[in-house]
């Protein structure tokens, strides 16, 4: 299955229901939008449904009832029961004039088989369901990269406002390696120890500075764009 395209499983045991269906299905207005995948399984294989990579299910119940009698009522059971706990959208349509033209189930929709109808109504009611399906988990995307970005920003913070507290003990560290390469009988071994001290304490003071400085250019570029706001807001009154 392509991992840019929603996925329609159509679960009937009649061709013409998944025929109907595809050829029906709308075109969506953004053209550079690929349609959905359509899989064709027989509703027989509902009943292995969670757990599979799907969208969207869209299931013939009303050639189950076509079928031999006795067992009917069951499996049309099974094939709603199976559906429901697959945890997806589905769509189910019947033929049994006795039930209402619409009910829902948990994420399970019941609609009754109008002649002539049904087919378009499939494909409205389904794209509307992918479409919210998509927004939802572009939703969900964008809170896991608001959650990481507010975890780095407050690492950010820390850091900052950390950085005189590291800049004293750098300080500290820095003086205390340049008097020990001063200090007189050590050995070349000692030196060259107490120099890589010293360079390893200045590397880490530049890169606090560097915080600095970023902190003052984002207060800048805050401060720019609030400037840019006030003067647009100020243009459409």
């Amino acid at each position: 299955m392509s991992n840019n395209r929603q996925t329609v499983l159509i679960l009937a045991s009649d061709p013409a229901f998944s025929r109907e269906i595809t050829a029906l299905w709308p075109q969506d207005p953004d053209r550079h939008s690929a349609g959905p995948e359509f899989i064709m399984l027989d509703e027989g294989f509902s009943r292995d449904l969670e757990g599979s990579h799907y969208d969207l299910a869209i299931a013939d119940a009303s050639s189950v009832g076509k079928k031999s009698s006795g067992r009917n009522d069951d499996r049309i059971k099974a094939l709603k029961e199976s559906l429901v706990a697959a945890g997806k959208p589905a769509i189910i349509f019947h033929s049994d004039s006795s039930l209402g033209f619409c009910s829902l189930h948990g994420s399970v929709l019941e609609l009754r088989r109008e002649p002539g109808v049904w087919p378009a109504l499939a494909g409205l009611v389904g794209r509307e369901i992918l479409r919210r399906r998509h927004a939802e988990s572009r939703a969900r995307e964008a809170e896991k990269l608001c959650a990481a970005a507010q975890t780095e920003a407050t690492l950010g913070r820390y850091m900052v406002e950390m950085r005189t507290n590291v800049n004293n003990v750098l300080t500290t560290v820095l003086g205390n390696a340049e008097l020990l390469t001063l200090e007189p009988g050590l050995s070349a071994t000692v030196l060259a120890q107490a120099d890589a001290i010293r360079n390893m304490a200045l590397r880490l003071h530049e890169v606090f500075q560097r915080f600095s400085s970023i902190e003052k250019e984002l207060g800048v570029a805050a401060r720019e764009s609030s400037k840019k706001s006030v003067h647009a807001a100020a243009g459409r009154c």
